[in-house]
């Protein structure tokens, strides 16, 4: 039987990021290692409030970052409330800072998307590009597909994704995408990658990160370009197309339409001051 007076930091931690995926493992167990050496490794049930509020204080970096770290040592001290380690949750007390939406300056003009898949250096990279675009993808989604995650759909395919709080989803893409990514497969098994690394196995996300970003170099795109980029296009075209909102919930696998939202106010297709006389 589980003595939560008894675990120690690390078991701590390990119970925390159980069933997690290995990108927020890697991320969160950082920040959590990082938190208990700023607190003098004190046991969970020792920390004060004081002390969650000067490690706040010596964050240095952006205050998306911040927000991020902050978020997950409240999500640790939620976890060990609710396993009786702690008597009190100290994280509900501690505030994260605001942040200025950024959102539309992520999202790329359907010209901008068309001289990016352009940029690309080969037909393995063009079809990533285009599918991570036309797909709506996650990088980590896109990365773990199989040809068995494949199925041909008319003169389109489905894919079957596996993706953020373990849900699976099924995407369409059209005749165009289908034949690109079917031109990939030689003669791949079923449980070999879509997407292969040069040793043979999954292309990890580093490098997806490096294959867009070097095409939108060679396009001339400013910004610190990144796949995610392709997922915000994706959402903000559909919408300007006349794609149902709730659809494109389903298709992206967010968990609330609220989240879908986001992009109708980050591209407004009409504003009250348009509605004012301009004599100039």
């Amino acid at each position: 039987m589980l003595n939560a007076s008894t675990l120690t930091n690390t078991e701590l931690i390990d119970l925390w990021l159980h069933g997690k995926s290995t990108n927020t493992v890697d991320g969160y167990r950082r920040y959590a290692t990082r938190f208990f050496t700023s607190v003098g490794n004190k046991p969970m049930q020792d920390i004060t409030l004081m002390d969650f509020q000067l490690w706040q204080m010596s964050l240095k970096s952006s205050d998306n970052s911040q927000r991020v770290a902050i978020g997950a040592i409240k999500s640790l001290f939620s976890f060990a409330k609710q396993l009786g380690v702690v008597s009190a949750n100290l994280g509900v007390l501690v505030k994260s800072p605001k942040a200025k939406n950024r959102l539309a300056e992520r999202i790329l003009t359907q010209e901008e998307v068309h001289l990016l898949i352009n940029s690309t250096t080969n037909g393995r990279d063009r079809t990533l590009v285009r599918l991570l675009y036309f797909a709506g993808l996650r990088v980590s989604e896109l990365c773990a597909l199989k040809w068995r995650d494949l199925k041909a759909r008319g003169d389109g395919g489905q894919i079957t994704v596996f993706g953020k709080g373990d849900k699976t989803r099924t995407v369409l893409v059209g005749a165009g995408v289908w034949r690109d990514i079917q031109e990939l497969k030689d003669n791949a098994k079923k449980d070999d990658p879509v997407f292969v690394s040069a040793k043979g196995g999954h292309l990890c996300r580093s490098m997806v990160f490096h294959i867009v970003k070097n095409a939108a170099y060679r396009a001339g795109l400013e910004g610190n370009v990144s796949p995610h980029w392709l997922r915000h296009s994706h959402a903000s075209h559909s919408l300007d197309r006349g794609a149902p909102i709730h659809l494109l919930q389903k298709t992206l696998g967010h968990s609330s339409v609220a989240i879908t939202e986001m992009y109708l106010h980050a591209r407004p297709t009409d504003s009250s001051g348009l509605y004012l006389p301009d004599d100039e």
